[in-house]
């Protein structure tokens, strides 16, 4: 028998991708699926981004590149993030990576282990959980409530904090929820935060493009008072449609940068170079697609709250940003898993448990509307069809 260490028992998974494996053998066998589980955009890469990757390869650009990306990317982003926030970031602050896990699990990395207490969102994107429990850390949730939207409260984030405290998760807009956190709230985390100076903070804000009503993305950079301990995660996948590109970026502090930078070299070398000159040309080229993709998604937010609330037993708030809806689903008298394994098996509707973003999503599915109207009102179609 092989032995193996035993920290990977605590690495949880992603469910999104077993229910989209499964979702793929139910279809090939035949069965009418319809996908409202998987969370990424379902539009092309817009053109001019692919025709840059290809002109990359064609020019030659098939070798290593700097561990923290190209001189060029990385201005592109800073110039991206001051033209959006206002922000004046330094080139050698930020660093590219294959998409935006790397950030978080780097993250953890450095601030995780035993004795440390880190911070996270629940409901949650799942991997932030399982990575503080794979570094030893305790992790502490941060109790995302439906009667708030789903975003947080800086009295109750701030209320946790303790001398162990190292590192606070925040996300918004949010997965799996939508909850989008204002800027009230944000400028009371912040406020909140000088008085802790041991803290450092990560606020994933890769759906920041993705904002409906009016709502505006304040960006936790922002903060001259707690920036020199701010960690920003962002990306292309959702913004650009380039789930698959695996192309993310990070702005670090500069006392840690060194730390994340030797990460990178350890793990996984640098990114792809022809994705690399892809995403300047995503960054500083037209945006008419990205604005096209959120109006869309927009239209779909409204369609996918509105049927929601006319299945018996379900109840749904409007997600303020990011493409998915999160119900609560306990008037069906099944709990979110058992519910999750019905709507595929019976109703060839994909959906993810609640549950799979942490304790506090009991009681809740996730439907991601990265899916025409058709195919969402179908789905809805076949959920009241299936519990009725």
């Amino acid at each position: 028998m092989l032995q193996v260490a035993a920290s990977l028992e605590r690495l949880g998974t992603e469910t999104a991708f077993e229910v989209l494996a499964r979702a793929k053998a139910l279809e090939a066998q035949g069965k009418s699926i319809v996908n409202l589980g998987i969370g990424q955009p379902d539009f092309r890469t817009p053109e001019h981004i692919v025709e840059a990757a290809i002109k990359a390869l064609r020019d030659g650009h098939h070798g290593y590149t700097p561990a923290n990306g190209i001189p060029e990317l990385r201005q592109a982003v800073a110039a991206d993030l001051h033209k959006r926030h206002g922000l004046e970031v330094d080139p050698g602050l930020v660093m590219i990576m294959p998409g935006g896990k790397p950030t978080m699990f780097f993250c953890v990395l450095i601030f995780g282990e035993p004795g440390a207490e880190i911070m996270y969102p629940n409901p949650g994107f799942p991997i932030y959980e399982s990575v503080i429990k794979y570094s030893g850390a305790t992790p502490v949730p941060i109790h995302l409530k439906e009667e708030n939207g789903f975003a947080f409260s800086a009295e109750d984030v701030l209320s946790k904090i303790t001398p162990r405290t190292r590192l606070i998760i925040i996300n918004s807009p949010a997965n799996p929820t939508g909850g989008a956190v204002s800027r009230a709230e944000c400028d009371k985390l912040a406020a909140g935060l000088e008085k802790h100076p041991h803290v450092a903070l990560m606020s994933d804000e890769i759906y920041s493009q993705m904002l409906y009503d009016g709502r505006e993305h304040v960006s936790m950079l922002s903060y001259p008072a707690i920036r020199d301990r701010v960690i920003l995660l962002d990306g292309w996948s959702k913004t650009y449609a380039m789930t698959g590109w695996r192309l993310g970026y990070s702005i670090w502090p500069k006392s840690i940068y060194a730390h994340a930078e030797r990460l990178a070299v350890n793990n996984h070398s640098c990114v792809s170079a022809a994705t690399q000159w892809a995403g300047i040309a995503a960054l500083t080229g037209p945006q008419d697609k990205v604005r096209e993709m959120v109006a869309a998604f927009d239209q779909r937010r409204r369609v996918i709250v509105s049927e929601l609330n006319q299945i018996k037993g379900f109840r749904c708030v409007e997600p303020g940003g990011a493409f998915y809806a999160f119900p609560h689903i306990g008037g069906t008298g099944l709990s979110s898993r058992d519910l999750q394994k019905k709507l595929l098996e019976e109703a060839g509707v994909a959906v993810i448990s609640g549950t799979s973003f942490g304790k506090f999503g009991d009681g809740y599915l996730r439907f991601s509307y990265a899916n025409s109207v058709e195919n969402i009102r179908e789905a809805v179609k076949r959920i009241k069809r299936c519990l009725s």
